[in-house]
């Protein structure tokens, strides 16, 4: 299985010419019909919905009403140009009939119509804004606006739309002014963000609306289903790939913002530490030009962007997905590259760690990025997840440590094949994950090499982040009892797997046409774990659970619509079972008191605790020099917390880096910039890493630490006899031979 690409979707808006304040600007007037093609493919889409997809019992004709409000949604995600009564008389007109219209007739008019209605809307609005710009705007009242929403009612009437729109403009105007520009200076940037939307708006082609359409009705089985285009279809071979390169991000439009959906390891992103996923990019810059704003603009535009000749420079400006202020800017300098496989592989370390005997324990860090691997059977020679494990787990023991952690936080997953292979290089073969189908039939893959690599003392670190088969190896080593599992409150919940279906390849009558044909990617399977229980929603839970500002972010598969429920199938026979509590117990205990007491967790708790009344504050205020007063303060938090960091950072445990090929090239380091704002408050300074390319690790990296810690009490277990398992240590393979 290879990871599953992350979903597209469209961004509607963005800018036609530069004319004075009080010129109307209009797009082309455009009228949408689909295409035979286009025809037969919607119908298609609909029966392989109810033939193919996993989840086909759950969805009715009934259902397919929401696709009128989800595809609303799409196009006007923060509700702010659409009505009510746009969306009662669509729902009225449309509602009742999608699903007899689609998959009897292939027709889509509605989203067609619907779409229309948007531009007409947006027209009108942007217009509007233009005339406003151009009057005196006070930003000294006591009022506030809800920055978020995403689930918020579209306004009732035109005059509360208007107010609504006063709010949205303020709160634009002050972002600006908030970063050091004069009211005229922050008028220019907005009314281009709009003339950028407008532009782009008269560009949108009939395909493209199409395929937001349909795959609006592919997600209403799960998130992870979707309708590709003939143009994105092309593209997802190709087009996906190319935006890796440049600066090693998979990017996605949500709600007009450009958003960072994923790092890819090795790239300068990565290596560099200064973006992260969730953050968003509002605009880009090339060396010695201004920036551009991409709000708004195309993900294809975007990506032109972003991408450029080998050791070419972008800056881009980037608002950060933890900040408290959505004002909160800082300034990535990233030098394009290509993903280096050297770069992207696992590396190693070993830590000195201090015992209870007041001497230091050596223990072992392997951080594995995703389960790489080579794509066909003639990649005998070619680095995998599992030979490079394989190799550090040896240097590791040659370098005499007494227990390791397995790093998988941000691995998204990657090949299957992998993720059992190397499970199997901790415990003596077995079953490692179980795959259904929608006909109810279970396979179970199994590792089936006797040799362990590695039986010591073991856990494995993870976070929200952990997808598809890290949640498999994490929760198989978990099953067995291989492994303590220390992270966040639960893994990303990713237990589904995709197909994807050429269209042409489907319908005799599409393979005849030389037209080109679109594609649908199908949920087909599920994943379970040896003891049955699935990954998919719940993931894999830790057994030590520690404070992460993540389980504030909504980040998982419980955050996003329609996703797959949770269950378990029968358990296959294995030769494990899970951690006994008389092993467990004292490990947790043993953490809570240190996450009690040390500064380091009262350092977290601290960036937590802020991030947190933050998050919960819905409402901004409007009022400029409220505003400004907030930004003081916070400042004069992250300076605190930035002090303190440098004082733990002085406690970290002294490590050795084991490299496999050639180390990566050194952390880019971003310049300062003399305009830039502050980080968000408790948001770490990546843009202060070190250029030692032996800095392999963070600095007071509080979740490795403790983790290493727990380790080390396990170590300290096993010297007493009544913590045995099964003859052998707690954490330690049940039979260890040679590897």
């Amino acid at each position: 299985m290879i990871r599953p690409s992350l979903l597209r979707r469209l961004a509607l808006g963005t800018a036609l010419l530069s004319l004075s304040v009080t010129a109307t600007l209009a797009v082309t007037d455009q009228k949408f019909t689909s295409s035979t093609a286009l025809t037969i493919e919607a119908r298609t889409l609909v029966q392989l919905l109810e033939q193919a997809h996993y989840n086909r019992d759950a969805v009715h004709s009934g259902d397919y009403a929401e696709v009128i409000p989800n595809f609303m949604a799409d196009l006007d995600g923060q509700r702010l140009f659409f009505l009510a009564s746009d969306k009662a008389a669509f729902g009225t007109r449309y509602g009742k009939n999608v699903y007899w219209n689609i998959s009897g007739l292939g027709n889509i008019d509605a989203a067609y119509d619907i779409f229309s209605v948007y531009e007409t809307r947006t027209e009108t609005r942007i217009n509007w804004i233009f005339g406003e710009l151009g009057k005196p705007i006070d930003l000294t009242a006591n009022d506030n606006y809800r920055f978020d929403r995403t689930k918020a009612e579209w306004p009732a009437t035109t005059a509360a739309a208007d107010e609504l729109w006063h709010q949205r403009l303020k709160f634009e105007l002050i972002a600006e002014l908030m970063n050091k520009k004069s009211m005229d200076e922050a008028k220019q940037t907005v009314r281009k963000r709009y003339e950028r939307m407008l532009k782009n708006l008269g560009e949108i082609e009939s395909n493209e609306v199409a395929e937001l359409f349909l795959s609006n009705v592919a997600r209403l089985y799960d998130p992870h289903s979707t309708y590709f285009s003939a143009e994105t279809f092309e593209d997802f071979g190709i087009q996906m790939k190319l935006e890796l390169v440049g600066i090693g991000a998979v990017l996605s439009v949500e709600d007009d913002y450009c958003t960072v959906k994923e790092i890819v390891p090795g790239g300068p992103a990565d290596l560099s530490k200064q973006l992260k996923p969730g953050d968003k990019i509002l605009s880009v810059a090339q060396t010695g030009t201004e920036p551009v704003e991409v709000i708004g603009m195309k993900l294809r535009r975007i990506v032109e962007r972003i991408r450029g000749n080998k050791g070419t420079q972008v800056t881009l400006t980037v608002q950060p997905a933890d900040a408290t202020d959505p004002s909160a800017r800082k300034f990535v300098t990233l030098t394009r590259d290509v993903v280096k496989l050297n770069d992207a592989r696992a590396h190693a370390a070993v830590f000195q760690v201090p015992g209870t005997d007041g001497q230091t324990v050596p223990l072992g860090v392997i951080s594995l990025p995703s389960f790489y691997g080579p794509a066909d059977s003639d990649g005998a020679d070619k680095p995998s997840a599992t030979k490079d494990v394989a190799q550090l787990l040896g240097q590791l023991k040659a370098a005499g440590v007494q227990g390791v952690v397995l790093d998988l936080r941000h691995n998204g997953g990657g090949y299957l094949s992998e993720a059992i292979d190397l499970a199997g290089l901790f415990i003596s073969q077995g079953p490692v994950v179980q795959v259904r189908n929608s006909l109810g039939e279970i396979q179970v893959d199994s590792d089936t090499n006797p040799t362990v690599t590695y039986g010591g003392p073991l856990a494995v670190l993870v976070d929200r982040f952990s997808a598809s088969a890290s949640e498999i190896v994490t929760g198989a080593l978990q099953n067995y009892g291989r492994a303590i599992v220390i992270g966040d409150s639960s893994t990303h919940g990713k237990g589904s797997v995709q197909s994807v279906w050429e269209m042409k390849n489907l319908v005799p009558q599409l393979a005849r046409s030389p037209v080109k044909t679109g594609a649908v990617k199908l949920t087909i399977q599920k994943y379970y774990l040896p003891n049955g229980s699935s990954t998919q929603l719940k993931g894999v839970v830790p057994d030590i659970i520690l404070p992460s500002i993540d389980e504030f972010l909504p980040i998982g598969e419980g955050a996003l619509p329609h996703v797959l429920a949770w269950d378990e199938i029968p358990s296959s026979t294995f030769a494990g079972h899970p951690l006994d509590s008389k092993v467990l117990e004292p490990l947790r205990v043993a953490s809570a008191a240190r996450q009690a007491k040390l500064d380091e967790f009262l350092y977290l708790r601290k960036n937590i605790d802020w991030f947190k009344m933050h998050q919960e504050q819905k409402l901004v205020s409007l009022n400029l020099q409220a505003r400004l007063q907030q930004k003081v303060t916070d400042e004069a938090f992250r300076k605190s917390m930035e002090a303190e960091k440098v004082q733990l950072a002085k406690n970290d445990f002294p490590y050795r880096v084991i490299w496999l090929g050639t180390p990566p090239a050194p952390k880019l380091k971003a310049p300062k910039k003399a305009d830039a704002a502050a980080p968000a408050d408790g948001e770490d300074d990546e843009t202060e890493l070190s250029t030692d390319t032996n800095d392999a690790y963070a600095k007071v990296d509080v979740f490795l630490r403790e983790s290493l810690r727990v380790v080390n009490d396990a170590i300290a277990l096993a010297k007493d006899k009544q913590f045995a398992a099964d003859t052998h240590a707690p954490l330690t393979a049940l039979l260890e031979h040679k590897g």
